[in-house]
């Protein structure tokens, strides 16, 4: 199959030339019942002013009924009834059109609903009755030898009786639910009636350790899609290539691309079925020091990548490990290595024992110990099915305590099979899903705001040289990349992680926590400090926490909860105010604005397509789902005011000014985006600027660590050069600079600057 230059990229061949359909900037709308299509067309209009080219859809299809994320397909077939269905769908692409925009859709290949009732999932409600000879059964991953035959459907809200269970209408039913009925059983007594049936109905609990189907993480409700299969490939994506051809879509986001057989052959199937001028990034999850694999036909990731380097150079490296070495000192807690390797281990054996039990099952006698072993210190997401995917097992054998001879013969079975190879690696990217995202970064609490997806909580510090490094890389090997501030998945929205990461200037600030779980105080602190004074904030800041608290599963779980505990948490919610709020505080304020604004300035103007969350153009002060998923707030009436002329009057109409003018610019120059060329400072506070200049006529500089520098004295004569050129500030239009500028004058009235260069 011949691969579109634009995409494939080796260190020799980087593409020069702007992909067709490749937006300049996207902007995320997350659909449900009471945000549908319709209601969609409404923002257009604020969208396009705002600068966005294209707006990125959550997941369309058709759903569980109620859903608020989409994530939870039932039918490939179908646009989802409850957004308006395909002709709102097509309304809504018409509109955007006609106002110059375009529509980037999220899909998921990687699983389907288990849904209430059964049926709505017709390919799986015809595998439960018919078995594995029905012309379904190749869709999903179920293995019938280790289920005696049948698949475990852990669907019952408890233990119960064969007698609970009744034929009627030509179903089986228990209680509310239906299931389908294999012909030919129903007038078994029944006992015989359920042992006869291809699927066995079973309390919830028993998922952990007798599922025999693949699933989404450790979510025994979403079952796993083999879209490895051409023919699963071609009828679960048939909808969405048909809207790409008929000019409906212009880009597709690819949703857990770990979770799959194969991804490259996926992505490959996946290309030549759109075409070349579709817009495609994965959800890809890249660890500080892994790259995207090059022959990926795609523009690049989501941009978790960026959002660690976003934040990280707004991040102190000596105040993060003083508060680590606080925490440790007064929760007792291990080191972010220990924790995150004592997750790996409790999320592998427990939660995801089942998928444990499989793999070991194939690898045979004898390599038990060693695959999980390894399992556990994988350092990455997970290995891919190439010719030499499991050679870097032998450096993590030492790590893992494997020999290097048990080391080999996983690496051999690998080999020899192909199916063994595909499954631990897709074990292997939930389990660090699971246990990093999902329980880790819950556990580990010295500073919140590095405790995001795609973080690296024992280096949450990014200098400033290696920011430019990452920066300059992706301009060279990924310019059409994803980048991201604020998600539908991050723990924290941008401006409460720039509240937050004040902390690393100030760890003082972050005072004593008390209370009789003192790693909860510490959460409860840190998450009062960020999200500050909301609207319903005791409701929501009491939610954040116990979740929280469920995921971290020290003192409660979602699967075994201690009331008691419990309901103490909204006492943590309360007390997380005291001290007084941080941002009470002299120049922490300031700080945090600093922060947020650099934040927005760095990620509106660095290389890679920059996506906006919704709602996140303004303030945007959100805590993990379902808050992050809230009904956004569209601020139509600041930005006219803006237009108008009006000057921002607070931080929050700064960052929407700041905002519509990158996206504008995007949208107006492309061709100041381009290139990327690192600018250094020079003076006594040198090291509290980052700046950068874009195609040799834009240059963008933000302060960094602002309370440390304003205690060090401010700015001074500290100096940063320009390029050749006379430069024009875009935000406070004046007095041209040339040569230099002093950045005490650069940021007098804000802590960022953007420049134009004349001519």
């Amino acid at each position: 199959m011949s691969q579109p230059n634009a995409y494939i990229r080796t260190e020799s061949d980087v593409p020069a030339i702007v992909p067709p359909g490749t937006p300049r900037s996207t902007y995320r709308l997350q659909l449900r019942a009471g945000f549908d299509f319709a209601a969609a067309e409404t923002v257009v209009p604020h969208l396009a002013s705002l600068g966005v080219s294209h707006l990125h859809l959550s997941p369309v299809l058709e759903a569980v009924p109620g859903s608020a994320h989409g994530y939870d397909v039932t039918d490939h077939t179908r646009v989802r009834a409850e957004l308006g269905g395909e002709p709102g769908l097509r309304a809504l692409a018409a509109t955007a059109r006609a106002h110059g925009l375009g529509l980037v859709l999220d899909i998921v290949p990687n699983h389907m609903a288990v849904p209430s009732p059964l049926r709505l999932n017709r390919p799986l409600w015809e595998v439960l009755r018919e078995g594995p000879d029905s012309p379904y059964a190749r869709w999903f991953d179920i293995d019938w030898e280790a289920g005696g035959g049948q698949v475990l459907l852990p669907v019952l809200a408890g233990p119960s009786d064969p007698a609970e269970f009744t034929v009627d209408g030509g179903v089986l039913r228990h209680g509310e639910q239906e299931f389908p009925l294999r012909e030919g059983t129903a007038g078994l007594d029944p006992a015989e009636l359920l042992a006869a049936q291809w699927y066995r109905p079973a309390w919830w609990r028993e998922a952990r350790t007798a599922l025999n189907y693949r699933r989404f993480f450790t979510i025994s409700d979403l079952i796993g899609v083999r879209v490895e299969d051409p023919e699963v490939f071609a009828a679960t994506h048939a909808k969405v290539v048909e809207l790409v051809h008929e000019g409906v879509l212009q880009g597709l986001r690819i949703d857990h691309v770990d979770g799959l057989a194969d991804p490259e052959e996926y992505l490959r199937r996946l290309r030549a079925a759109v075409g070349d001028g579709c817009w495609i990034v994965v959800e890809k999850i890249l660890a500080r020091t892994e790259r995207l694999r090059p022959s990926w036909p795609v523009a690049g990731t989501t941009g978790y990548d960026a959002l660690y380097r976003l934040d990280g150079v707004f991040t102190d490296p000596g105040g993060a490990a003083e508060l680590a070495r606080r925490y440790r000192e007064t929760t007792g807690a291990a080191d972010w290595a220990q924790t995150a390797e004592r997750s790996a281990r409790e999320v592998l054996t427990v939660d995801l024992a089942a998928e444990l039990a499989a793999l070991e099952r194939r690898a045979g006698p004898g390599t038990a110990r060693a695959v999980r072993e390894l399992l556990i210190a994988y350092p990455v997401y997970r290995p891919y099915p190439d010719t030499d995917a499991f050679g870097e097992l032998a450096g993590v054998a030492q790590a893992a305590g494997v020999s290097a001879e048990e080391a080999q013969d996983v690496r051999e079975r690998a080999r020899r099979d192909p199916a063994f190879a595909a499954r631990f690696a897709q074990t292997s990217a939930a389990l660090r899903a699971k246990s990093l995202e999902d329980r880790a970064f819950y556990r580990w609490a010295p500073l919140l705001s590095a405790t995001e997806v795609g973080g690296d909580p024992a280096r949450p510090a990014v200098s400033v040289e290696e920011f430019h490094a990452y920066c300059a890389e992706l301009e060279r090997d990924w310019p059409h990349s994803g980048t991201v501030l604020s998600t539908h998945d991050t723990k924290r929205s941008a401006d409460v992680r720039a509240r937050i990461s004040v902390l690393s200037q100030a760890p003082e600030l972050m005072g004593r926590p008390a209370g009789p779980d003192p790693q909860l105080a510490w959460v409860a602190r840190q998450t009062a400090l960020g999200l500050g004074e909301v609207p319903e904030r005791a409701e929501r800041l009491e939610a954040a926490l116990l979740k929280a608290a469920r995921e971290a599963a020290l003192r409660t779980s979602w699967t075994d909860r201690d009331e008691a505990y419990e309901a103490a948490v909204g006492q943590y919610a309360e007390a997380g105010r005291q001290p007084a709020d941080l941002h009470e505080e002299d120049g922490a304020a300031e700080a945090a604005r600093a922060n947020l604004l650099g934040m927005t300035l760095l990620h509106l103007a660095m290389p890679g397509i920059p996506e906006v969350y919704q709602g996140a153009e303004t303030e945007y002060r959100a805590l993990v789902d379902p808050d992050n998923r809230r009904p956004a707030r569209f601020p139509r009436e600041a930005l006219a005011r803006l237009d108008a002329g009006a000057r921002p009057g607070n931080p929050a109409e700064e960052k929407l000014a700041l905002t519509a003018a990158l996206l504008r610019l995007r949208r107006d120059r492309p061709d100041l985006f381009t290139g990327y060329t690192p600018l250094a400072a020079r003076g006594p506070a040198a090291g509290h600027c980052v700046a950068f200049g874009r195609s040799a006529g834009l240059l963008a500089a933000a302060t960094r660590l602002a309370y440390r520098l304003a205690g060090a004295g401010g700015w001074r004569d500290t100096a940063l050069p320009l390029p050749p050129g006379r430069w024009r500030s875009l935000l406070a239009p004046g007095v041209p600079y040339e040569g230099e500028v002093l950045l005490a004058e650069l940021f007098a009235d804000r802590p960022v600057g953007l420049l134009l260069r004349d001519g």
